[in-house]
């Protein structure tokens, strides 16, 4: 299944299951003294590579993915060569996920901590229902994206498509170029020295290093649907 090349174990996909590597993943939770660090060749687009680790593993995975890649992550770093499908880090809870390329829609969905990059652009729903986790994209994200997003950062570098932050919680959101729409409850705020520091810290954690912090608007919640209104009664 594996061949042992510098401290790095390689598996080929295209002579080795999804599910033995997986396996082998979910294997090294707790203190197995394998090999940490996996590099996973010829991806192909498969489903689900990398879900559910929860060890301190350093996984490459060298080319696209499809759904589900590095799901349910727990302390684990992942970064994926290439581009990735549908719920990239869907339900994160730590360690990081690194994107090269694009990633689909609903990339960090449900996110509860840890960092989720994506040096393209995103799709829709990115950062949906966030609870924690940072995202940063280097490029643009789609329409919905930080959909009822109650804790974390979503940092957007390029442009956000229509109806950003709708429904919007306690999530910051930074957005360096145009938004076409804020959704429901969702406005912007005064972007304030704090908010650069932190800008900072994050697009450095993140490894982007072109943009100016000072650039960024900020948007957050109204907090004006958090309470029954008999207005909006029908």
């Amino acid at each position: 299944m594996t061949a042992v090349e510098a401290a790095v174990e390689v598996v080929d996909l295209a002579a080795s299951s999804l599910r033995e590597l997986n396996q082998r993943l979910h294997d090294l939770a707790g203190d197995d003294p394998s090999p940490r660090r996996f590099r996973i060749d010829n991806p192909n687009g498969a489903h689900a590579v990398a879900c559910g680790l929860d060890a301190p593993l350093d996984v490459e995975i060298a080319g696209h993915v499809g759904y589900y890649c590095a799901g349910m992550n727990k302390r684990a770093s992942v970064r994926v060569r290439g581009n990735a499908g549908t719920g990239l880090a869907e339900n994160i809870m730590s360690g990081s996920v690194v994107v090269d390329g694009n990633a689909s829609q609903s990339a960090g969905a449900t996110g509860r901590g840890g960092l989720v990059v994506v040096h393209g652009d995103a799709g829709a729903r990115c950062g949906i229902s966030m609870k924690g986790v940072d995202i940063v994209v280097h490029g643009s994200v789609g329409h919905v994206s930080a959909f009822m997003a109650q804790r974390g950062r979503l940092v957007v570098c390029g442009d956000a498509g229509e109806a950003l932050g709708d429904s919007i919680y306690e999530t910051q959101i930074y957005v360096r170029g145009s938004v076409a729409g804020l959704g429901a409850d969702c406005i912007e705020k005064e972007l304030s020295d704090e908010h650069r520091a932190e800008l900072r810290e994050l697009l450095e954690r993140a490894g982007v290093d072109d943009v100016d912090p000072g650039e960024f608007r900020r948007y957050g919640s109204a907090r004006q649907l958090y309470n029954f209104k008999i207005d909006n009664a029908y």
